[in-house]
């Protein structure tokens, strides 16, 4: 039995459609995020689950339950919000324990709980503070430390990180992976970061105008995008995606970038057997950064030789840990990653190595995955 199980859930304001008929299991123990970019319906799908907004069609099952006509409160989850939602005038204690007292729990139950999430989340300490007298990330424990004693059957959080700086937001996600492996919860997050998801989620969930684009684990979505948006939106730099001619030459499958230019790239593929099919016709490939590197650069298995290019160079950024290059293949604008101590001149030529083994190619007209 799933955890959550939704089905056919839509979701309009007066003209508006923000949900169109959304379909997930998320089974008992998952950590599943729902990602995608402002506006694509994650967050009130979220309030759809927690009760806070009723949906215009379909159902949404808790735990084999259908809780479309039930309260929040009796739904059996607990959310933690992005701004945290503490009682100002009430210390630690008092926040973490409000909701049991509202429910009537007897005091010592209260207190085994309190004691058992304030060591779970290391805030001992804090207890007897007020919200004023926290940082942001405290806030953020507290705040799950409230959800937690209520030993629910989902949680829910939405973008809880969005408030913190950087190296905050860092250690809160590393807090919160390493939370959700010592009680095995089942976790719906929802966030705009695609970093996020993809280091903490167990399956993601990426929307796009209300619907679900692709639902699977996190390295299935990167290496295998079901569609053009998934690509674009997953990975940071995202993928390279650029208009190409697929022909079959000595048996084979080559992708052609800027057929019938000076400086076209043709690269053979091996295993894409899918690709027969859009012999001499218009494609999209899409490859990695990380696949186009410094010529010498070995992929994996030696066997495998890399095809080196020669690339006009247009901007290099230097962030320490590699270099990224703006180049060109075929014309067509492509970003590379290299290694930091490597930094080609712009406007120059260089020679780059490509891992032609993780390309992926779509359908231009329906712009789903071909292979």
């Amino acid at each position: 039995m799933a955890a959550l199980s939704i089905r056919g859930l839509s979701k309009r304001f007066a003209r508006l459609e923000v949900l169109k008929g959304i379909d997930l299991d998320i089974e008992s123990g998952e950590f599943t995020v729902l990602v995608g970019p402002s506006g694509c319906g994650k967050s009130t799908l979220l309030s759809i689950v927690a009760g806070l907004e009723r949906p215009t069609a379909g159902t949404i099952e808790i735990g084999g339950r259908i809780v479309n006509d039930i309260p929040p409160k009796d739904r059996d989850i607990a959310m933690v919000f992005q701004s945290y939602a503490l009682y100002p005038s009430m210390t630690v204690r008092q926040n973490i324990t409000f909701g049991m007292e509202c429910r009537h729990v007897p005091g010592p139950q209260r207190e085994a709980a309190l004691a058992n999430v304030a060591r779970l989340l290391q805030i001992e300490p804090l207890l007897n503070r007020r919200p004023s007298q926290l940082s942001g990330g405290q806030r953020q424990r507290v705040a799950m430390g409230r959800a937690l004693v209520r030993d629910p059957l989902l949680f829910l959080f939405d973008e809880p990180l969005s408030n913190l700086d950087a190296k905050l937001r860092v250690e809160m996600r590393m807090e919160i992976k390493r939370l959700h492996q010592r009680i095995g919860a089942t976790i719906v997050y929802v966030t705009h970061d695609q970093i996020e998801a993809m280091t903490m989620a167990t399956r993601i969930a990426v929307m796009h105008k209300g619907e679900v684009q692709q639902f699977a684990d996190p390295d299935t979505i990167y290496r295998y995008p079901a569609n053009l948006f998934v690509a674009r939106f997953m990975g940071s730099p995202p993928m390279n995606t650029m208009p190409a001619r697929l022909v079959v030459e000595d048996g084979g499958p080559v992708v052609v970038i800027g057929a019938g230019r000076p400086d076209e790239v043709r690269l053979r593929l091996s295993g894409y057997d899918a690709a027969f099919a859009y012999r001499d016709r218009e494609v999209v490939l899409g490859i990695r950064p990380e696949c186009i590197a410094e010529a010498g650069r070995a992929f994996g298995d030696a066997a495998d030789a890399p095809i080196v290019i020669q690339a006009p160079v247009e901007m290099i950024e230097p962030t320490g840990a590699e270099t990224v290059v703006l180049l060109r293949l075929g014309g067509e604008p492509a970003l590379a990653r290299i290694s930091p101590d490597i930094r080609p001149a712009p406007g120059a030529l260089a020679p780059f190595a490509l891992d032609t083994r993780r390309l992926c190619l779509f359908d231009p007209a329906t712009e789903r995955l071909i292979a």
